[in-house]
């Protein structure tokens, strides 16, 4: 791990370097590729993670195989469950809901967001935009299957594996299921380094498990002002604390204090513009933002 990399994974931790970072300043190598040491809590492995389904019939079947896909872990397994979300997709605790609606040409394809107690991840929420994808250029099944099966990876600790925009056939890569591409079945489905570093990232035991941090009353949404977010855009994200050189991928950090806060992580529209009216396509803007 470079230096670099290190004062990355430092500013997600405390938020001390409030600086958006190019992910192509850092080298992510197979089977290293996880955000600081964010976990779902568990004394056991394999442990099950519920995925509420709140999408429609064009959603179930890639929910279903990105589901069946990240459950050939051997350290965890998926179910999906009937979704609890209500439009915003508001995150439901022990549990990542799963949303599919219109909201709208905001700049964003793809969303996941998690909270985090400490190191431990309470709850999750993915988010796929039909704006975008009821559209030519992303209705297709590669790129569905890509974004679905990316977006839940993260919901488990998994960052992305390669940020150049080559394809290491893996959903976790940067690679878009567009243009010249939408015919690709590449970069669909979870390789073998994704396996491995869930295997690395869950690797210990707890001492308690996420229904107990829950029942506690010690997960972010006993925050009251978590429930009034609807996480929608950039201003209810937080702090912007990673970009990838191309624009099409952010990450956000939104910090509550007492060691809780909520990560997002963000796959842009090739289309999309920042909050300046900028295309995020032209490639990084160092600047510094305020918490």
């Amino acid at each position: 791990m470079n230096f670099t990399r290190r004062m990355i994974t430092l500013a997600l931790v405390v938020l001390a370097l409030p600086l958006v970072v190019s992910a192509q300043q850092r080298s992510v190598a197979p089977n290293s590729h996880s955000w600081g040491s964010y976990h779902w809590a568990r004394t056991a492995n394999p442990f099950t993670v519920k995925l509420g389904d709140n999408v429609g019939s064009a959603w179930d079947a890639y929910l279903t195989t990105a589901s069946s896909d990240w459950t050939q872990s051997v350290v965890l397994n998926t179910t999906i469950v009937a979704g609890q979300s209500n439009n915003n997709c508001r995150m439901t605790l022990g549990r990542v809901e799963v949303c599919a609606r219109t909201y709208g040409n905001n700049g964003w394809l793809g969303l996941a967001s998690i909270n985090i107690s400490g190191n431990h991840i309470t709850q999750g929420s993915v988010k796929m935009n039909d704006t975008y994808f009821n559209t030519s250029t992303y209705n297709n099944p590669n790129e569905r299957l890509h974004v679905m099966c990316q977006e839940v990876g993260h919901t488990f600790g998994l960052d992305h594996q390669s940020t150049d925009g080559s394809s290491q056939n893996t959903c976790m890569d940067y690679f878009s299921n567009t243009g010249a591409n939408a015919g690709s079945t590449l970069s669909t489905h979870p390789n073998a380094h994704d396996y491995s570093q869930l295997s690395t990232i869950y690797s210990h035991l707890d001492s308690t498990n996420t229904a107990f941090i829950v029942a506690g009353g010690i997960a972010a949404d006993s925050i009251p002002a978590m429930g009034e977010i609807a996480f929608d855009g950039p201003g209810q994200w937080g702090v912007e604390v990673e970009r990838s050189q191309d624009g099409r991928f952010s990450t956000f950090v939104l910090d509550f204090g007492a060691d809780r806060r909520v990560i997002t992580f963000v796959t842009w529209a090739d289309d999309a513009t920042d909050e300046d009216g900028q295309p995020r396509v032209q490639g990084p803007r160092v600047r510094t933002q305020e918490p």
